[in-house]
């Protein structure tokens, strides 16, 4: 019986092409959030695009957590698998949160440590892009990928930095000025998003880190 339904279940699902194409959309996705951010092009076209990216993810994800339950054989625990897939999924998510903020309150500019803060997170991006390539050949690619995960902590520090140096001169600002409040706090709200972005992308590297542990 157990031998019978053994030949129903997948062999090995496509984890690694899943992985590949969610990492390309939320790449593509860090390109138009930043190009938000640089005040280049059209603010809502470019929102509606990433909505796109981050619905086109959230499918991805849906599939890697269907396959990862009926596959007999994957290349990793699919607790890894699962987590992996999910964190992955929360850097777009806090995209998309982000643009809601921005949408929501029709913010039509951003301050310099807003936009360094968003091509850190195009960079981290691009990272997970390589990583997820690698992770086809965990035991020869193990170096890279540690240099990698290193590269994107590295990169959650420096948004960090530049998050509580915004916060200190936006309350500067506010304070010295006698600025809007309610600016203040629009203006916290989407530092507070773009850094959980980052956070996410720290999230992804301590997950690959775990595969590569286990799997090196």
């Amino acid at each position: 019986m157990f031998a019978w339904f053994q030949r129903l279940l997948p062999k090995r699902g496509n984890f690694f092409e899943l992985f590949d194409a969610h990492a390309a959309v939320t790449l593509k996705a860090a390109e138009a959030t930043t190009k938000i951010f640089a005040g280049d092009g059209d603010i809502d076209a470019l929102i509606a695009e990433v909505k796109d990216y981050e619905h086109q993810a959230d499918d991805i994800t849906r599939t890697v957590l269907q396959t990862v339950r009926v596959t007999f054989l994957t290349p990793f625990d699919r607790s890894a698998i699962s987590d992996l897939i999910n964190r992955m999924d929360d850097a777009i998510d806090a995209m998309d949160a982000a643009l809601t903020a921005v949408s929501l309150y029709g913010v039509r500019s951003f301050a310099p440590d807003m936009h360094a803060m968003s091509k850190l997170m195009l960079e981290a991006s691009r990272v997970s892009v390589e990583a997820m390539q690698l992770l086809r050949d965990v035991a020869r690619n193990g170096p890279r990928l540690h240099t990698l995960t290193e590269r994107l902590v590295r990169l959650e520090g420096e948004v960090d930095g530049l998050h509580e140096q915004g916060l200190r001169r936006l309350f500067e600002k506010h304070h010295h000025e006698g600025g809007d409040a309610m600016q203040f706090v629009v203006d916290r709200e989407i530092y507070k998003h773009l850094e959980k972005i980052s956070d996410a992308f720290e999230d992804v590297a301590n997950e690959i880190d775990g595969i590569v542990i286990d799997h090196a």
